[in-house]
């Protein structure tokens, strides 16, 4: 039995929402394909994730100091102990399903601070005399992003920078299969945006059966 985490980063739903759309008809068809697995959904827009700030350098300060957790103030022990907590989830899944859309070349705010949080190293990652190295090496990763142009391939493909920083970061914590689902061009070809969204719909559900 696998763990996915499957990671939400839109305020609509399904309904108004092209990557929720293919994201909702891909873990319906994952759960249908793996009735056993059990999936736990992340919506980053009701999750508390504190900004790493002032508090945070603090308390992470203290504990490397030799402090013990409760010599921490209140403020440091809330969002140190959040955060310790949204990366013991993330590393104890195995699959994870980023679901995104592209605002302003990027993903929603939401989602950094959820990488910030998860980007902790002897955690998802290690230093060594040879540089940082992976310690997610047992995962694989997919992100369902949905873009109103055309970003896949001319001009506008070197502004793309949300599946690109997932890309990264992947990477980084050494995963090694990560894959990428994009539904694009429903804002650029309205007379084309049904016909975009049930094709991304299709290929999510088909993706699922080998997720």
């Amino acid at each position: 039995m696998a763990k996915i985490l499957y990671i939400t980063a839109h305020p609509l739903d399904e309904n108004q929402s092209y990557s929720m759309a293919a994201g909702k008809a891909f873990i319906d068809s994952y759960k249908e394909a793996n009735p056993n697995d059990e999936i736990i959904n992340v919506d980053l827009y009701k999750e508390t994730i504190p900004h790493i700030d002032a508090d945070v350098f603090s308390g992470w300060g203290k504990l490397r100091a030799g402090k013990e957790f409760g010599e921490l103030t209140t403020d440091e022990q809330a969002k140190v102990g959040r955060l310790s907590e949204i990366c013991e989830q993330f590393i104890a899944a195995d699959k994870y399903v980023f679901v995104t859309p592209l605002w302003n070349f990027s993903f929603p705010p939401v989602m950094k601070a959820y990488l910030d949080a998860v980007s902790v190293a002897g955690k998802t990652f290690k230093y060594t005399e040879n540089g940082p190295v992976g310690l997610l090496t047992d995962k694989k990763a997919l992100h369902i992003q949905a873009r109103g142009g055309i970003y896949s391939e001319g001009p506008a493909a070197a502004m793309e920078m949300g599946h690109r920083y997932l890309d990264i970061a992947m990477q980084f914590y050494g995963v090694p299969s990560f894959e990428g689902l994009f539904v694009e061009g429903h804002a650029a070809m309205p007379d084309k945006a049904e016909e975009i969204k049930e094709n991304a719909i299709a290929r999510a559900k088909d993706l699922a059966q080998t997720f």
